[in-house]
């Protein structure tokens, strides 16, 4: 059977591959897997059929015969651990490549979301001009020390693997913001990153849903 994901039919970003099912196009791009993508709309995800898939109304969940999944680092962990590309045979370089898909999640991406949640959904409250250069710093004190462990290298672990996947994909939140660009290790990182043609092709298909 054919790998079905779901994805917005119109992202909230416009297609600047932002939403999440962007990672998951992504991860099985460099996989080599075939998929096919259901679109759903957004009052679609609270109904029913889609809570079954995503007990939390979210986008994307994952099928593949009878096995269903949600949560992006876990559909991509699955997909990584089921299918040769995204992470290494060595069982050490296996186990820190999915240290750096949590440290994606757990530790750089929260902050991000913190400002995004600041800028965009608490913008208009009496405390979020004094949260904001807060929330900017965090995000600055990791993204330095981020930099600082990548240093010359071209990927986080030697070769490119799903961490690298992860952390490119939470790190081009950042770019409007132009906070990347007191990091240029990391701007580069993130150029790699969007270089590959597996990414090319993830995020061609999800801006072809969006500009049609």
């Amino acid at each position: 059977m054919t790998i079905t994901i779901t994805a917005f039919d119109r992202s909230p970003d416009g297609g600047k591959g932002l939403a999440r099912d962007t990672r998951v196009r992504w991860a099985l791009e460099e996989a080599g897997q075939a998929y096919d993508v259901r679109l759903v709309p957004f009052e679609a995800m609270k109904e029913p059929a889609h809570l079954a898939l995503h007990p939390f109304g979210q986008i994307p969940t994952y099928e593949d015969g009878d096995l269903r999944l949600f949560e992006t680092g876990a559909i991509v962990l699955h997909i990584a651990e089921r299918h040769a590309g995204l992470l290494p045979e060595d069982a050490n370089a296996r186990a820190r490549a999915i240290a750096w898909m949590f440290a994606a999640v757990s530790t750089v991406e929260p902050p991000i979301l913190e400002m995004v949640v600041a800028r965009f959904l608490e913008g208009d409250r009496p405390w979020t001009a004094r949260r904001k250069p807060l929330i900017a710093a965090r995000i600055d004190e990791r993204l330095g020390q981020l930099s600082r462990r990548l240093g010359d290298a071209d990927w986080l672990d030697g070769a490119f693997s799903a961490g690298d996947l992860m952390m490119v994909s939470v790190l081009l939140r950042l770019r409007m913001s132009g906070m990347l660009e007191a990091h240029p290790i990391l701007g580069d990182y993130v150029a790699r990153g969007e270089a590959r043609p597996a990414y090319r092709r993830a995020f061609d298909a999800q801006l072809a849903v969006n500009t049609r």
